[in-house]
């Protein structure tokens, strides 16, 4: 059953009594004017679904009050009804918005199929109008394979809530236009959405930096500062990297989330705060709690809402609309205007496996787009700017002569190396980005007679 609201604005009491009745019957909640002042004044205290408006009241005309109707942000759909209605006043109405026009004696059958049509397509607006806003708040988030179909969903689901959100995935996989996207989308949106990249503050300034700070708190807090938090009152909070922050600020994150009140360094006063909170990691926290260098508890306030960006390799079918994209910016930012892929071009982008997902093909598409000396981009164009060029390995993996299992050690030992080098040495990051276990790397390295790990390398 509806629960449509419907309002009734005629002068004739039993023309009222019989359509609310009818109304009344069929689920709908009805109320009735009897002119267009009291009309207008139901219009401002309530938002209705539906109006039916006679054209003839004693204090006014009810096309000029459809004219208004459809100018004032409380407008709602309108079906016009008269008893002395001509073609001229039926095509005014339309003209004017009417979805409809009823001549008295009103037939019921008809009246409840209009009644019903209008609805329906007044939800299909709605429902249009959602999806292209929705659309606005995720068009930096391209790609139409089904893990970036399936994210989309859960940001449009996450956005509508309060709870907090845990963004997980590698690097480059855009974490930050998630949050970006989430806030966008959500009530919060007219808000402030601050940002704090964890990894990126000093130990000692990662409290002030959240929480703000009065004047003397410290050597060179020469007056009070607000914080993160503070700032993004009634917003949202982005966490960068939060699995990089120290122990104690853990503690003190996980108070803060739990009381909704800060104090400010060097201050004794609590201020409530309301704020949303979305982290983002490239770390498994689940592995740094059980190694003691992530509090579970904060882990859990965290990850209310869990979201998992999905690598550049499991969606290789967006490659090439995100390097057209790319592309696009890259001409008008690098005055490259014919500038273009050719098929070999794109095709080797798709087979890169792209360790740093996303970001690293906007880099390398930029890269390409400065560097190539011709305007059809080709495959040794992207080969070269890939740092791909100058490998024997890889440019003729089969040499005449050569036993296999050579030439697999030489393609393994490039590519181990060449990842290695990417990730300036740090086995951690570079068994990460080659789904490797690290002791398994440690291993391989040795045993392919690259370099040996530095004893700090576990800690990268």
């Amino acid at each position: 059953m509806t629960t449509a609201q419907i309002l009734i604005v005629d002068d004739e009491a039993a023309i009222q009594a019989t359509l609310k009745k009818t109304l009344s019957l069929e689920g709908y909640q009805v109320d009735v004017a009897g002119g267009v002042s009291l009309a207008k004044k139901r219009l401002e205290s309530r938002q209705y679904d539906l109006a039916l408006l006679d054209v003839s009241l004693p204090d006014g005309n009810g096309i000029e009050l459809l004219e208004e109707l459809r100018k004032s942000p409380n407008s709602c759909p309108v079906i016009m009804m008269s008893g002395h209605g001509s073609i001229d006043t039926a095509v005014r109405a339309t003209q004017l918005g009417a979805l409809d026009f009823l001549e008295k004696p009103l037939n019921t059958d008809r009246l409840l199929l209009v009644i019903s049509n209008a609805l329906r397509l007044q939800q299909a607006e709605d429902e249009t109008r959602e999806l292209r806003r929705a659309a606005g708040y995720f068009d930096e988030l391209l790609g139409d394979s089904p893990p970036m179909v399936a994210l989309r969903e859960q940001v449009l689901r996450a956005s509508g809530a309060s709870a907090s959100v845990l963004i997980g995935g590698e690097r480059g996989t855009g974490k930050e236009l998630v949050a970006r996207a989430i806030h966008r989308a959500s009530p919060r949106a007219k808000a402030p959405m601050e940002k704090l990249n964890c990894a990126a503050v000093p130990k000692d300034l990662i409290e002030s930096e959240l929480f703000g700070h009065e004047a003397g708190a410290f050597t060179g807090a020469t007056k009070r500062r607000k914080g993160r938090f503070e700032r993004a009152h009634g917003g949202t909070l982005f966490l960068d990297e939060v699995g990089e922050m120290p122990m104690e600020m853990q503690t003190k994150l996980l108070r803060v989330l739990q009381e909704k009140e800060i104090e400010r360094v060097g201050g004794h006063e609590t201020q409530k705060v309301d704020v949303r909170v979305v982290a983002a990691t490239n770390r498994d926290l689940l592995a740094a709690c059980q190694q003691g260098s992530f509090r579970p508890d904060l882990y859990d306030r965290l990850n209310v809402l869990p979201i998992a960006l999905p690598p550049l390799r499991a969606r290789r079918e967006d490659i090439a609309e995100l390097a057209e994209h790319f592309l696009k910016r890259a001409r008008i930012e690098n005055g490259r205007p014919n500038i273009e892929f050719s098929g070999e071009a794109m095709a080797a982008l798709q087979r890169h496996s792209f360790p740093g997902n996303v970001r690293e093909l906007q880099n390398l598409i930029e890269r390409l787009v400065i560097l190539g000396i011709n305007d059809a981009l080709s495959a040794d164009d992207v080969q070269q700017a890939l740092g791909l060029g100058s490998s024997p390995a890889l440019q003729g993996l089969y040499r005449p002569g050569v036993p296999f299992r050579i030439l697999v050690e030489d393609a393994e030992r490039t590519i181990l190396g060449e990842c290695l080098s990417h990730h300036g040495g740090k086995m951690t990051d570079t068994a990460r980005a080659l789904g490797l276990e690290r002791s398994h790397l440690y291993k391989k390295t040795r045993a392919l007679g690259l370099r040996e790990p530095a004893k700090n390398d576990s800690d990268n």
